[in-house]
């Protein structure tokens, strides 16, 4: 028989249940008919494609329209709400939903251009993600996120080779710079301010840095100038090396894989971890492509969807969100030959069928298993961005 205790908690849970049911339910019926804006990247064929799946999911299902807003960069829509926000429009904004992290959640967050918090009420946010599972879930390149984002998938830095022409391929930065000097004129980046390219940068700090715990703290808080020094020390080798004697740099992952094709270069570095696979399906690149990463681990992060406070489809933006954060969208969205982006989901959080569909993904012939991924390194906190793209430009940009 059960206690009062057991069958009062019992009820309230239920009225809370169905409290948080009718309160969706009113999201949903809100977010019918209307249109969000959804600023993200615009720069991958698939990724466009796959967002464009989703669009048509959504408004079969729920009666909402998703505009793809194709950005070449996050900030240029931070920059459009922080502008608005000055400009007193507080309400139907340009922007409804917007593909981000790193120093642009930072920099929303502290000028309050977020609304929320908000992923924590999402059905599927409750249903399928485990906040414990990794730090970047919570902490958004040192930046807590306090449900004012919701995760959408999960990248790591790879390096891409070709197997015909590259037998034994370096497996850390000191290896990457010896391989450079013993093969001049192979080796090379994206230019900063391209993510990658700062993203290079912020694995050689990682390798070369004494004191790797200072990374996570604010960069206003340390000596960046005496910890940074061998990261300069090294690029000054690498560049005397690299592709085009380090003069010139590549613009993109999508470049270096063109590089790598036409067999410029030997590596190619990329952020999307079924990328290479991507591209051999294409017949963009030879079968003999393959993914590693480096023997000690490479830096990895979640990304997120974040909705701008002067939306004015907040309803609409909340439904994509949740949408995307389905295991259908997920499960797809990790097909390598889709897009191959890790799922933020909790394997042990599904159904079996779901946990069966994630098990009979196909894996692309160049694309690593969660197991070779091996460990992901933290991303240093999001302030080190601005000030390691400002004094690489100072040393390097021409």
């Amino acid at each position: 028989m059960k206690s009062a205790l057991t069958l009062a908690l019992s009820a309230i849970l239920t009225v809370s249940s169905f409290s948080t049911n009718a309160a969706w339910q009113d999201t949903l019926d809100d977010a019918k008919g209307q249109t969000v804006y959804f600023n993200a990247w615009g720069g991958a064929d698939n990724i466009n494609a796959y967002i464009q799946w989703a669009a048509k999911r959504i408004k079969d299902e729920y009666d909402v329209t998703l505009k793809h807003v194709k950005l070449t960069d996050t900030s240029d829509a931070v920059s459009r709400v922080l502008a608005e926000k000055a400009a007193n429009k507080h309400n139907k904004g340009s922007v409804d939903l917007i593909w981000i992290n790193g120093e642009n959640f930072r920099a929303m967050k502290d000028n309050d251009l977020l609304f929320g918090p908000f992923s924590q009420t999402l059905p599927n946010y409750s249903a399928f993600v485990d906040e414990n599972a990794r730090q970047s879930l919570t902490q958004d390149f040192g930046t807590p996120v306090d449900g004012m984002e919701s995760p959408w998938g999960m990248a790591q830095i790879v390096f891409i080779y070709d197997t015909e022409t590259l037998k034994n391929p370096p497996k850390s930065m000191q290896q990457l710079l010896a391989y450079a000097k013993a093969n001049p004129g192979r080796i090379t980046y994206p230019e900063p301010p391209q993510y990658l390219g700062v993203t290079f940068l912020k694995q050689a700090l990682y390798e070369t840095s004494i004191n790797k715990k200072v990374l996570s703290q604010p960069v206003s808080t340390v000596d960046f100038n005496g910890i940074t020094e061998p990261l300069w020390a090294y690029l000054d080798e690498l560049h005397k090396v690299a592709w085009r004697g380090g003069q010139n740099f590549p613009s993109s992952a999508e470049e270096m894989m063109r590089l790598v094709d036409d067999q410029e270069i030997d590596i190619a570095i990329n952020f999307d971890i079924s990328g290479a696979s991507v591209q051999i399906d294409q017949g963009n690149l030879p079968d003999t492509v393959r993914t590693y990463v480096f023997e000690n681990g490479t830096i990895g992060n979640t990304h997120f969807l974040a909705i701008p406070y002067n939306s004015g489809v907040k309803s609409g933006a909340q439904v994509v969100a949740n949408f995307f954060l389905s295991p259908e969208a997920q499960i797809y969205k990790q097909t390598p030959t889709v897009w191959g982006d890790l799922s933020v989901l909790s394997y042990d959080k599904l159904s079996a069928e779901d946990q069966a569909k994630f098990d009979n993904l196909p894996r692309g012939i160049a694309t690593l298993s969660i197991e070779e991924l091996g460990d992901t390194l933290p991303e240093p906190h999001s302030s080190w961005v601005e000030a390691l793209e400002k004094e690489w430009r100072k040393r390097y940009a021409k």
